[in-house]
């Protein structure tokens, strides 16, 4: 059962980890019912206790998952060869309580109404977003698995701005069925990544809204290396070429967990801006990297709310050793 409650609060990628493989019929429906007895069991609560269990499994989930935390420890050396093995340390329990945390918030979804996300989500930022819709260029909203990502869609469709974004389909059809009802509620349109450029060209071309995430592993053939905390990592250039050849502007979007407050912050920061030199390859280079940069200013502010136990840094350039040893 533990490894079922992991495999939902890690959604897509961390599902690949945990639960990698082809599944039978009967392990593809005892995963379902897994989930449905976990999600629904939290959901009838109200969203505080909902809440602090979630985070309580996310620790269960530390202490039992030594691959994650070892993938975690790995990542935090890497980016913050400066700190304390403590304070470190102290980062990646807290990066697992907040991936708790979202499993929590996520089973209060099915329930949310417009009106009770503006009791716990806090906007900043939006100017800059209807600033960007009003010049009637297309928008990108890159984000990454930082903080409450689920609220960066969610939240804004509720609050009167739909839109479309790239998702990886979940590999058990029926869990996927689930987020998704959750993530198109209230008018958000999720596309495959599978096939998906003329989609998200069009949508961009007629002045829509695509989000899209950029901070997982790809392959060399997908992707491009630019510096994520000083180290090359491998990441899409999707995002950069949909922005070059529709002139759609590039904003940074992030739902934190404010923990002060004991709310979501939802913030939008100004458009991307990088050096254009009319050359495609270099000015795709130029944007990724700058994006890149975006999301490491806000993960380095929030270092505890991003998803370390991602093998960010697998691919590597040709020549050099790999990172995530055996």
């Amino acid at each position: 059962m533990l490894k079922y409650v992991a495999s939902f609060i890690f959604f897509n990628e961390v599902r690949r980890i945990l639960l990698m493989g082809k599944k039978s019929k009967l392990e593809t429906n005892l995963e379902y019912a897994a989930v449905r007895l976990i999600v629904g069991s939290l959901g009838i609560f109200p969203r505080p206790f909902a809440v602090k269990t979630g985070c309580l499994l996310g620790n269960l989930t530390y202490r039992i998952s030594r691959k994650l935390r070892q993938t975690g420890e790995r990542n935090l050396t890497m980016a913050f060869p400066e700190l304390a093995a403590e304070k470190r340390e102290r980062i990646l329990r807290d990066s697992f309580t907040n991936l708790g945390r979202q499993l929590g918030e996520f089973s209060q979804f099915s329930k949310t109404t417009p009106a009770s996300l503006r009791q716990i989500v806090d906007c900043e930022g939006l100017a800059h977003l209807e600033a960007a819709r009003a010049s009637g260029r297309g928008v990108i909203l890159v984000t990454g698995h930082l903080g409450m990502w689920e609220y960066s869609s969610l939240a804004l469709s509720a609050f009167g701005y739909p839109l479309s974004f790239l998702v990886r389909r979940m590999d058990n059809p029926k869990i996927e069925q689930i987020v998704d009802q959750v993530r198109t509620k209230f008018g958000n349109r999720t596309i495959s990544k599978d096939g998906a450029t003329r989609s998200m060209l069009k949508i961009l071309k007629s002045g829509g809204t695509l989000g899209i995430l950029t901070d997982i592993n790809t392959t060399a053939r997908e992707g491009i290396f630019v510096d994520f905390f000083g180290i090359p990592a491998a990441t899409t250039f999707i995002m950069a070429k949909l922005a070059l050849r529709t002139d759609a502007l590039v904003l940074p979007t992030f739902a934190l967990w404010d923990e002060e407050k004991q709310r979501v912050l939802l913030k939008i920061e100004p458009p991307v801006t990088f050096e254009k030199t009319g050359d495609e390859p270099t000015d795709v280079r130029n944007l990724t990297a700058a994006a890149t940069k975006a999301l490491e200013n806000c993960i380095r502010h929030y270092p505890g709310q991003w998803l370390w136990i991602h093998k960010r840094w697998r691919t590597r350039p040709q020549g050099e050793p790999e990172i995530y040893t055996a």
